[in-house]
Formats: structure tokens, sequence, C-alpha cells
């Protein structure tokens, strides 16, 4: 199956999961790198980028 590019940046780009409480947010990277995002669930700031099947 092909792999559409625009459905590929809707599902995976600027998207992480909590690391704590597996929430998943749509940020910017470079705040998630300066942790300025904190999660809406937990208030936790430890992200990871979600994983592409």
């Amino acid at each position: 199956m092909a792999k559409i590019p625009e459905a590929q940046n809707r599902l995976f780009k600027n998207i992480y999961v909590c690391k704590n409480c597996s929430n998943k947010m749509r940020a910017d990277p470079l705040k998630i790198l300066k942790g300025k995002v904190k999660c809406r669930k937990c208030k936790k700031a430890a992200f990871r980028p979600i994983k592409k099947k």
C-alpha cells in the first residue's frame, strides 16, 4: 500500500506521547525539548515521539 504524505504528516508530525500516562499531545518539538510542555492529564513533562507502525 502506498504511503500518502499528507496522511503521514497528520498522523505522526508533532505528536508526542507522555511517558507516564500514555496521553497523546500535539506540540512543537522545540517546546518539548525545552520542557515547556506539560501533560494535560498528569502534569509531567516527559514525552517521547509517537511510534510509527
